[in-house]
């Protein structure tokens, strides 16, 4: 990730403008044990109280990394009940890299930010089509799979 992900200007932009980035050696003593760290590189997204909302482990591209770390953001605002940030960042995520491995999961969380802030359970069963149309092998399609029994 030195040589190619983390030099790139949108990836450095986009790790200044959010997040606060901390770099530690996979056997640094006492963080290794206690965000439980095997293998590096390994990405945490982390709020104020150290509590983790969102890992990745192993190298990504550029074109892959912010997709991660827009998951991540949106994960942590979710977990925060900031739903209104989080559907941002999945709307983002959506937006901006509609082709990245991560679209499928930012679907469906993003159904499951919409239910949760609408109460309306027709928004998993949209969720669930979407991902049943244009990822029917994905494992977010196969979690969502019981959203298709929602009537509409």
């Amino acid at each position: 990730m030195d040589a190619v992900t983390y030099p790139d200007p949108k990836v450095a932009s986009f790790i200044d403008q959010h997040f606060i980035p901390l770099r530690l050696h996979h056997d640094e003593k006492p963080y290794a044990q206690e965000f439980n760290i095997h293998w590096t590189p390994s990405i945490l997204i982390l709020d104020k109280t150290r509590s983790e909302h969102h890992r990745t482990m192993g190298f990504l591209s550029p074109d892959d990394f912010i997709p991660s770390l827009y998951i991540g953001i949106a994960k942590a605002s979710f977990d925060s009940e900031n739903m209104d940030r989080a559907l941002v960042y999945f709307d983002n995520l959506l937006t901006e890299y509609p082709k990245s491995d991560f679209v499928p999961q930012g679907i469906f969380l993003k159904g499951v930010t919409r239910f949760k802030i609408t109460h309306e359970a027709k928004l998993l069963r949209e969720a669930y089509e979407k991902l049943s149309a244009n990822y029917p092998a994905s494992y977010w399609t196969k979690r969502a799979y019981p959203y298709r029994l929602i009537s509409t």
